[in-house]
């Protein structure tokens, strides 16, 4: 299906959106519908796997609601991340539905998608090292669940208390994918890596003290793992990582049924 025919079926006939808002957007041409000030991506499911998100900081809220428009009407939901209080409360005025996860800095309009058929037994793990990097954390997860993701949540198991970690060992086993989110030191993905034979994804943090300079200190101790296999996002960038997992299942379950 092309993207005319992605317009066609999402846009031009659909309920949710007034006459007024579709009115005001020029003619789809070569997957985008150019508003402007941004560019919005309609084919980008269709190329990648998963629809556009939006990137709310820098951005004004009137700008993230014609952009959440456009693919609200042809995804039926909405992903934004990076978006403050003032922002959501403005954005609320356009679309009343949008709920706003404060943890997490993230917004979503519309239904969430449908679970995936495997997600449920073989979930996505996010390993939390401290509460103050839940903010990361929460970032994943929700957009792991806009992705139609099951998510287990295993919070505050850094390494400063070893036995939390280990007192968990079978729930993060049972995952099929790790994503682990730490500041500091950023040792906890080496320490979980060594534990499993599954993918860990590990997420740096700014969360620490001087010495840590804003998560460098992090992010340089992940790269430099001794632990095989840890695949490093950027610092703070729960979104990547919730990306890098849901590839990785996406991959798995294509192998799954060409089998």
């Amino acid at each position: 299906m092309g993207p005319k025919n992605l317009r066609c079926r999402g846009i031009e006939n659909n309920p949710r959106m007034s006459s007024d808002s579709k009115d005001s957007w020029p003619a789809e041409s070569g997957g985008v519908v150019n508003l402007g000030f941004a560019r919005v991506d309609s084919a980008r499911r269709e190329r990648c796997g998963r629809p556009e998100v939006i990137f709310g900081e820098g951005k004004t809220a009137e700008e993230i609601a014609r952009i959440a428009s456009v693919i609200h009407a042809q995804e039926g939901h909405v992903l934004v991340t990076r978006v403050s209080q003032e922002q959501a409360a403005a954005i609320s005025i356009h679309h009343p539905e949008a709920r706003y996860h404060a943890r997490a800095r993230c917004l979503t309009l519309g239904t969430m998608p449908e679970k995936h058929p495997d997600t449920a037994s073989r979930p996505v793990g996010l390993l939390c090292a401290g509460t103050s990097d839940l903010p990361v954390a929460e970032e994943s997860a929700i957009t792991l669940e806009s992705f139609g993701r099951s998510v287990e949540r295993i919070h505050d198991v850094g390494v400063a208390g070893i036995h939390r970690l280990l007192a968990e060992i079978d729930r993060i086993r049972s995952c099929a994918v790790l994503i682990v989110v730490a500041g500091m030191e950023g040792a906890l993905p080496s320490a979980v890596a060594g534990l499993v034979e599954i993918p860990v994804i590990a997420v740096p943090t700014s969360v620490g003290y001087g010495a840590s300079f804003g998560g460098l200190t992090a992010l340089l101790g992940m790269v430099n793992s001794c632990a095989n296999g840890v695949t490093v996002t950027n610092i703070d960038n729960g979104f990547g990582a919730a990306c890098a997992a849901d590839s990785i299942l996406r991959l798995a379950e294509r192998k799954q049924t060409i089998r």
